[in-house]
């Protein structure tokens, strides 16, 4: 085996140093901020940033205060689905940097 290069196994072999420890992965903590996207489709795009635990009417209210309309006239939505204002952002699955529609009724 010596001939062929293979280098001979058994107790004549050195050890190998144990690996080097693991970093452990960076997470995003809980109470991260997110920035979410609205599209008026008149040409406005407002970005808000907020926890994934507010409500779509505290999302609603943080519009509301950049656009300059009353929270309770916005509606918002993604394709037929309109967002109820009693349920989180978490709870709909909105992550950060997504686009969702505004309309005004």
């Amino acid at each position: 085996l010596k001939a062929r290069g293979i280098p001979p196994l058994g107790p004549c072999r050195a050890p190998r140093p144990p690996p080097p420890p693991r970093r452990p992965r960076r997470r995003k903590p809980e109470d991260a901020m997110i920035e979410v996207i609205c599209n008026d489709r008149i040409g406005r795009k407002i970005r808000v940033k907020c926890n994934p635990d507010d409500t779509i009417g505290d999302l609603k209210k943080l519009i509301a205060a950049q656009c300059g309309t009353r929270w309770e006239k916005i509606r918002i939505q993604k394709w037929y689905i309109i967002y109820k204002d009693h349920i989180t952002l978490e709870d709909y699955e909105i992550k950060d940097g997504m686009g969702l529609e505004l309309y005004y009724n």
